[in-house]
């Protein structure tokens, strides 16, 4: 879905749409860009930080077997439990050992090396971002895939290796020969990240399916900790968790030198793509670790079709605001066509913050930047419920399920799972499940929460430490010698234990402070569907929550209202339970993980098109114009002036034109073979004020209501026979927004009339514009011969068909001998000037052109006198056409040229005299 940027509402949930309807509009969007000739290869390219690979060096020693393998890494869980279970309870884990005993990685031998000489590689599955993977799996259904992402630190095989300090060493890009990365990229190529023992993390696309690639990115060992357990972990990560850095081990942001290294890695992740992107290809860019990507690779690929989806929360603007590098974080993110978040809350805070940070202009459907159009979207992800639902039916499941229920028989069973990060609320849950049971003492002995905090790589020593002391205080004040309130494992529990664990549960409590989409609840759903059906007790700071509104929404900071909760959810009926429960089954089992891909990849679709697409102009040529210009015998030089003869300010009564400026100007325009204008959106009082003391310069006020010629010292209105009585119901309606929008003002002109929101609140003052600019369209330019124009920060109404392109069509009308031209601006009105001059000079002409006689001439004329007006054929040719834009080369416009600044303007036009 793409966020309605006319309403701060939440928008009303929509039904969920079938897969195969999304893979039929996909197939509808393709072969409609297809006929309008937009190349799309039938690829997609997804870029994350990892791959779903585990890559392994083995030993080129005959003595060690070529295929061992070191299992992937898993964090220590310390003390195992932080307290001791009561006798009996030993007794019963004791006889069900076996069947909780945790399964061992699976791993598989890279393909495609000799039977007689053993790979130097071997690749298992890597654990994590199931949703998404299953997503990416499933799109091979009907695009070719390739997955771009950073091996992960790599560890050799060699039994008893270690380092100084008696760890596993970790081996970077600078420690692996080209040779050995030249075999990975090719073993890893068609890898099948799957196994007989381990579909979960990625399932197989089926037959008759597209292949997926793996191409991996290498990192030096710097650069990889630098970017991610530096920049990505201790600044980003935090700030869109809203913890702004606390409990930390800084407390302030890192800003250098991780941040050169957050660089660094998307610079080398973008040149990966780059070398790999086919004409045509989707780009999607996965998460928070690579936000400067897309800039990046907009600018290597200028025509790349890029999606960014976050799969994080994202904060609002005034805790964004506080990141060091947020300038450059958001121009990277903008460099995509689609930014696409998991709700729309999070939409709405990146749109916010774009406007209230950067001053960015917000369009229809996303964000104005430099010229170019970002869409915004939210799409939220879901899980495979089909995947989940053959795992929580594997048979090596019910003997733990059995166990469990052996273990907690006559006690409800609340569970939770998270990773013991500040952001997860486990704190926060403990606390609410004390204030249960000192609210309800009915529940003591009889209910008992079993919380598995799974290790993070962000994890704090100090709430480490608060989670085993509030656990056993609790155990300590409501335990007894034979029950304990609180069974808490700090450890990562196999998959059969966790679908277990989420059966024989009466009550799933979930707390986090903030989270994107928690793919847990989803999981709860799944498993309770054939035993208990048991509510959830779910945050509403959660990505899921506004999906779930079946589950009890709590506050995780309000311990008494979670508590309320908790024994709500333990009291319940067991027909509301159904009724609740068949809510969320229905929520989770219609919209899966791979529903979110299709719409992802539907919504890049959309906004492809040559409307969005970002065009890059050539910087001026200033030799060609130089050369052009000495060899012609009649010159037109035309300019607007805000932005392009002078930066744009904010008090307008400022913008003076610079010493240089001026001195260039005059001099062009006493060459008896110039004829110059200046044409802009000023009223003549103001041109008269700057400009009148230049004798040969013509002027052209409020975009060409009114125009004096080089030498004349008259101006020439061409509204004087138009209808202007529509300027006293406009200036009423900019008064009514003026009195509600602070720091608004409307300035009046003698014909147009235009309001002003750049001191206003840029959010507020864009939100009120929009609205004033769809009052005006929809009840005053229907039945008034208005033109209604979105400037930048204000709104303009001025009469219909007198603009800027009709003046440059009657100056060239007038100088029909004219063989060369130069015209320049900077904004949205200019584009009428880019835009005559291409009607009139195609860039593939033939012959002559012949011109009538325009609007601009023709609506100060009598009857008599138009009919005795004749067409002239101009002498000048398309190549002798300087049509030249101000702004970044992506900006959207109809110029063939374009600077950067208004100084280069003025620089190129000083190089000629």
């Amino acid at each position: 879905m793409e966020i309605s940027l006319t309403s701060i509402q939440e928008p009303p949930k929509t039904p969920n749409v079938p897969l195969s309807t999304l893979r039929e509009q996909i197939k509808a969007l393709e072969d409609a860009h297809l006929e309008k000739g937009t190349k799309l290869s039938g690829r997609i390219l997804h870029v994350c930080h990892y791959l779903p690979i585990l890559p392994t060096l083995n030993p080129t020693t005959p003595e060690v077997p070529s295929d061992v393998v070191t299992a992937p890494a898993t964090p220590s869980n310390g003390s195992g439990l932080v307290e001791e279970l009561t006798q009996a309870a030993e007794s019963v884990i004791s006889s069900v050992s076996s069947a909780l005993s945790p399964s061992s990685p699976s791993t598989t031998t890279a393909t495609g090396s000799s039977s007689s000489v053993p790979s130097r590689w071997s690749l298992s599955t890597r654990r994590g971002h199931t949703a998404m993977l299953s997503g990416i799996a499933s799109l091979t259904h009907t695009h070719e895939q390739m997955v771009i992402g950073w091996t992960g630190s790599i560890h050799p095989s060699v039994l008893g290796a270690t380092g100084e300090d008696g760890s596993t060493p970790e081996l970077g890009e600078e420690d692996i020969t080209t040779e050995d990365r030249k075999v990975l990229e090719s073993e890893m190529k068609n890898f099948k990240v799957e196994d007989e023992d381990d579909e979960e993390f990625v399932p197989s696309a089926g037959e008759g399916c597209k292949k997926i690639q793996y191409v991996p990115v290498w990192l030096k060992k710097e650069v990889a900790k630098g970017h991610y357990e530096g920049y990505c972990k201790t600044t980003l990560w935090p700030l869109f968790h809203y913890l702004l850095w606390q409990d930390y081990t800084s407390e302030f942001p890192v800003d250098d030198p991780t941040f050169k290294a957050y660089t660094e890695a998307n610079r080398i992740f973008a040149a990966k793509v780059a070398e790999v992107y086919q004409p045509g290809d989707l780009i999607f860019i996965h998460d928070y670790h690579l936000l400067l990507a897309p800039k990046m690779i907009r600018d290597l690929i200028p025509e790349a079709n890029i999606g960014l989806f976050v799969h994080a929360p994202f904060p609002s603007s005034e805790i964004f605001r506080c990141l060091p590098r947020r300038k450059e974080i958001l121009e990277g993110m903008l460099g995509a066509n689609l930014v696409c978040f998991q709700t729309y809350s999070y939409s709405r805070h990146f749109l916010s913050t774009c406007i209230r940070v950067c001053g960015f202009e917000s369009s229809a459907t996303g964000v104005d930047h430099d010229g170019s159009a970002t869409a915004i979207g939210y799409c939220p992800i879901g899980i495979d419920a089909e995947r989940v639902s053959l795992d929580r039916n594997r048979a090596s499941v019910l003997p733990k399920i059995e166990a469990l229920r052996a273990l907690y028989k006559g006690k409800k069973i609340i569970v939770g799972r998270e990773k013991l990060d500040v952001s997860k609320g486990v704190l926060e849950k403990l606390e609410a499940f004390e204030r249960l049971l000192e609210s309800y003492p009915e529940w003591r002995g009889k209910v008992v929460l079993i919380q598995v905090t799974q290790p993070a790589l962000s994890e704090s020593a100090k709430l480490e430490r608060s989670v085993s002391e509030l656990v056993s205080h609790i155990n300590g004040v409501y335990g007894s010698l034979d029950f304990t309130p609180v069974h808490h494992y700090h450890q990562t529990i196999d998959r059969d234990e966790y679908f277990a664990l989420l059966s024989v549960a009466d009550l799933a409590l979930i707390t986090a402070l903030r989270d994107g989409m928690n793919t847990t609840s989803m999981e709860f759903t799944i498993c309770q569907e054939n035993t208990n059906k048991a509510p959830l007790v779910l945050s509403e700071f959660l990505g899921s929550a506004a999906s779930f509104s079946s589950a009890l929404l709590i506050n995780p900071f309000d311990f008494d209202g979670v508590a309320d909760a908790i024994n709500q959810g333990l009291v319940m009926s067991d027909e509301e339970k159904q009724t609740r429960h068949a809510e969320l089954y229905e929520s989770v089992t219609s919209y899966t993980s791979h529903s979110w891909a299709a719409a992802i990849v539907k919504q890049l679709l959309e906004n492809i098109d040559q409307q969005h697409q970002a065009h890059q102009t050539p910087f001026l040529d200033q030799t060609a114009l130089k050369t052009k210009y000495d060899g012609a015998k009649k010159r037109l030089l035309l300019f607007d002036y805000d932005g392009t003869l002078t930066p744009i300010v904010k008090n307008p009564s400022d913008a003076v034109p610079t010493p240089l400026a001026f001195e260039t100007i005059t001099k062009l325009t006493e060459d008896p073979r110039n004829v110059v204008y200046l044409i802009s959106g000023r009223d003549d009082a103001f041109l008269l004020e700057n400009w009148g003391s230049v004798k040969n310069l013509g002027l052209s006020a409020e975009h060409g209501c009114f125009v004096r010629a080089p030498g004349s010292t008259e101006w020439r209105s061409l509204t004087e026979k138009l209808d202007m009585g529509w300027m006293n119901e406009v200036k009423e309606i900019f008064q009514f927004y003026s009195e509600r929008t602070a720091g608004a003002f409307v300035e009046e002109k003698k014909a147009s009339i235009t309001w002003h929101y750049r001191a206003s609140d840029p959010d507020f003052g864009s939100f009120q514009c929009k609205q004033c600019h769809d009052l005006l369209e929809s009840t005053l330019a229907p039945r008034r011969p208005i033109e209604v124009l979105v400037g930048k920060k204000n709104l303009e109404v001025r009469p219909l068909a007198i603009n800027k392109g009709e003046i440059v069509k009657q100056i060239l009308y007038e100088n029909p001998d004219a063989d060369f031209v130069f015209c320049a601006g900077d904004d949205k009105t200019d584009e009428d000037m880019f835009r005559s001059l291409r009607t009139i000079f195609p860039i593939t002409g033939s012959g002559p052109t012949v011109m009538s006689a325009p609007i601009a001439v023709t609506s100060t004329c009598t009857p008599q006198e138009i009919e005795a007006l004749k067409d002239v054929e101009l002498s000048i040719s398309p190549e002798d056409c300087f049509s030249t834009a101000v702004g970044p080369p992506a900006k959207k416009t109809l110029a063939r040229w374009h600077v950067t600044t208004p100084e280069e303007v003025v620089l190129a036009m000083a190089a000629l005299v």
